[in-house]
């Protein structure tokens, strides 16, 4: 239930702050005063999408805060609207998105404006208010047959994609054999590429290597003048004197250490100078393994191991397709399976809506014939699509209604006035927010179209139907004025050149004059005081 709300700078309301009760608030007031803006707000608070048009002309933001009690809990919901864009949703004063806003505003209204009835026109809104009846045995089934469906989908998807993609592969299937077996034949080898590339190098410089390798073990070892001879000579001097001291004998160590370091580099030395040859039939042989190597990158990917991976998608796609009658056999099987489980939860599906139904006419009926439709007929019909199937099963669901004596069953859209649209929007209001469970209603000049003895039958039923939810309800008829539990008048003004809004709770008093003034507009008198006096009393 909504018990209060604070609305600052928003459209033409500066500030104002109502709080409203249990049973019917009504609200009242001039054409232009703003009455529909605080439903406007209501809804905004309530997570409508927001507008800068509705931020006060001069301000920099419009705050809109409400107050409501759902389920034993106390929850503090504020939007605000800047005028540069920004918006700001909060829930007991944590930062939330628009979508948590409404996710537990669902929960807390329904809001109904004067031209919402046009969703009662589109016969695909007519099967959600049968599945919202008797939802609790409705909605499990609904559920199956719509995860049903979407098996059935998904498999008849696969399968046709498979038979395109077959097609397809099959059209290119030789040059896909011939791609898997040039990259075969070449027996690549991960890194081969990069110990290509250093061999070609060695032979295309052997002659320089041998060469410079050869006149490094030359002076170092075979010259007259030899580096090792030289060295080695140095050592015996020092080992004879190494005797004499422990620092000579550390150096003679030190010494002969890097003596026989050097000498085994020599002799590596002259191990990659004996083993450097050139061959020209070896060089041929890297430079066309190394060109096979750039052909291929080429062609199937910019190295080694994109290749290797280019032609394991070609094994995984020719053996689909040596296997693609094993594949579709089981897809059709699928497919065949979930095509009878569907079929089968949407009989029962349609069965639980049929059975729904019959109580739902029934309901609406009653709840019709009490809003001044006393020779109406509401009739729910059925058409069955067994071979079309969607989400919801294969019903279409679409009602017919008859609002005079001897008149056939009809579509809404072909028969039913403004004000009989509101009415009949008014009674499925009442019967489906009972199992929604929605605490309170809001209606925005639903009496649009109706006047005389059916606007007093509305105010009598939407009375009623506060007795198990809150309502708040903008009106311009006094018939349904009469009715409120609550009444407040909103009117506007002028001060300062600027036009302020204001929204008064009415004492006893002062709702006679209200609805007095609704009666009999700019002149008051005795009598249209004291027809405003009948109407509440009747409306007791």
């Amino acid at each position: 239930m909504i018990s209060y709300i604070s609305i600052k700078d928003f459209a033409i309301i500066e500030n104002v702050e109502i709080n409203f009760h249990p049973g019917l608030n009504i609200i009242t007031g001039e054409t232009g005063a703003g009455k529909s803006i605080v439903v406007e707000a209501i809804s905004l608070a309530l997570g409508s999408r927001a507008d800068t048009a509705f931020v006060r002309s001069g301000k920099e933001k419009a705050i809109i805060q409400l107050a409501a009690d759902l389920e034993d809990e106390e929850y503090i919901i504020t939007r605000q609207i800047s005028a540069t864009g920004k918006n700001l949703c909060k829930i007991n004063g944590e930062v939330v998105t628009l979508s948590e806003i409404n996710t537990l505003c669902k929960r807390i209204a329904d809001i109904h404006g004067q031209y919402d009835h046009q969703s009662l026109l589109n016969p695909e809104y007519h099967i959600r208010l049968v599945d919202s009846y008797h939802s609790d045995e409705i909605l499990p089934a609904k559920e199956k047959t719509a995860a049903l469906y979407q098996a059935y989908i998904s498999a008849k998807n696969k399968m046709t994609s498979i038979l395109n993609d077959a097609a397809e592969h099959e059209r290119q299937q030789d040059f896909m054999r011939f791609e898997l077996n040039e990259i075969h034949q070449s027996n690549l080898a991960l890194g081969e590429d990069d110990a290509l590339a250093e061999q070609i190098s060695l032979l295309q410089n052997s002659e320089t290597i041998y060469s410079n390798l050869a006149e490094t073990y030359e002076l170092v070892c075979e010259s007259d003048f030899a580096a090792i001879d030289r060295l080695n000579k140095s050592l015996k001097l020092i080992t004879e004197i190494s005797e004499y001291s422990t620092d000579l004998a550390t150096l003679s160590s030190k010494f002969s250490d890097v003596f026989y370091k050097l000498e085994d580099l020599f002799q590596e030395v002259r191990k990659q100078r004996d083993q450097v040859s050139f061959s020209p039939e070896e060089l041929d042989a890297c430079l066309l393994r190394m060109n096979l190597i750039d052909t291929l990158k080429r062609k199937y990917g910019g190295s080694i191991e994109s290749i290797l991976s280019y032609a394991h998608n070609l094994e995984e796609k020719l053996n689909l397709i040596e296997n693609i009658n094993i594949s579709l056999e089981t897809l059709k099987e699928n497919v065949i399976r979930y095509e009878a489980e569907l079929k089968d939860a949407s009989s029962h599906l349609s069965k639980l809506r049929k059975q729904s139904a019959i109580h739902l006419e029934e309901k609406i009926q009653e709840e019709l014939k009490q809003l001044n439709f006393n020779d109406s007929n509401l009739s729910i019909h059925f058409m069955d699509q067994p071979q079309h199937f969607t989400e919801n099963g294969f019903d279409l669901v679409e009602f017919l209604i008859s609002t005079n004596k001897g008149e056939p069953l009809k579509p809404l859209s072909k028969i039913a006035s403004g004000g009989e649209m509101s009415r009949i929007m008014l009674a499925f209001k009442n019967i489906i927010a009972d199992y929604d469970k929605i605490p309170t209603l809001i209606f925005d000049e639903i009496d649009s179209g109706i006047s005389g003895i059916t606007a007093a039958v509305v105010g009598k039923k939407m009375r009623e139907i506060s007795a198990n939810h809150q309502i708040i309800c903008i009106t311009h008829l006094p018939q349904i004025a009469a009715y409120g539990h609550h009444n407040y008048r909103i009117a506007k003004e002028i001060l300062d050149d600027m036009t302020i809004t204001t929204v008064t709770p009415l004492l006893e008093n002062e709702k006679i004059e209200e609805i007095a003034r609704l009666l009999g507009g700019i002149n008051i008198t005795e009598i249209t005081l004291q027809n405003a006096r009948e109407l509440i009393a009747q409306s007791k």
